[in-house]
């Protein structure tokens, strides 16, 4: 599927994004609802970024992945 799916969450302040890939295909990327919306916008370009490198088919550590996109 491929599609990309945004939703905003309360978490941890110290998480400002994440993405999930799911059994469909489909990257659900997630964004702290308390940051603010630059932090939320920067958290949303560096997820595309992984989505963009293909970081969800490699054996990388996602320490190196993280390394390799710095926020």
């Amino acid at each position: 599927m491929d599609a990309v799916i945004v939703r905003m969450i309360d978490l941890p302040y110290t998480i400002k994004g994440l993405t999930v890939l799911d059994e469909e295909g489909d990257y659900n990327i997630y964004l702290n609802a308390r940051l603010s919306p630059d932090i939320q916008a920067e958290a949303f370009r560096h997820e595309v970024e992984h989505i963009k490198n293909g970081d969800f088919y490699t054996d990388e550590s996602v320490a190196d992945k993280e390394r390799r996109i710095p926020f």
